[in-house]
């Protein structure tokens, strides 16, 4: 887990979770839903949506606010996720007996999940 401080009033915090074995076409359809949400907004939807990524988006979105709560003493009812990325991780290639002696492959992808936390903007 690596922390990013811009300046001392806009810092981002960030928490990734690299080798995930989801493909990341599948995980980006989760965090789309969270992205520039507050971390509550995110909490509720991650727990109600139906598909197996959100846990694994889930347990980013907490280490990240406990990142900013830990390290940087920032209070989680201020913040909003700034940025949320799901990157293609190295893929792992297995094959598949097929007919008359032929083998095919399957592909099975890996992700890397990126969560960044900002505290809110006050307007």
């Amino acid at each position: 887990m690596a922390t990013k401080a811009t300046d001392t009033e806009t810092r981002e915090v960030r928490a990734v979770a690299k080798f995930v074995r989801v493909s990341p076409y599948k995980a980006r359809l989760v965090v789309d839903l969270i992205r520039r949400k507050s971390v509550e907004q995110a909490f509720d939807i991650l727990h109600f949506c139906e598909r197996a990524v959100a846990v694994d988006v889930e347990k980013v979105l907490r280490s990240a606010v406990a990142n900013a709560q830990n390290n940087h003493g920032m209070r989680a009812d201020d913040l909003v996720i700034a940025a949320a990325y799901v990157d293609e991780g190295p893929t792992l290639k297995r094959i598949r007996p097929r007919a008359k002696g032929s083998a095919s492959r399957i592909l099975k992808r890996t992700s890397h999940i990126t969560i960044v936390v900002a505290p809110r903007k006050e307007a």
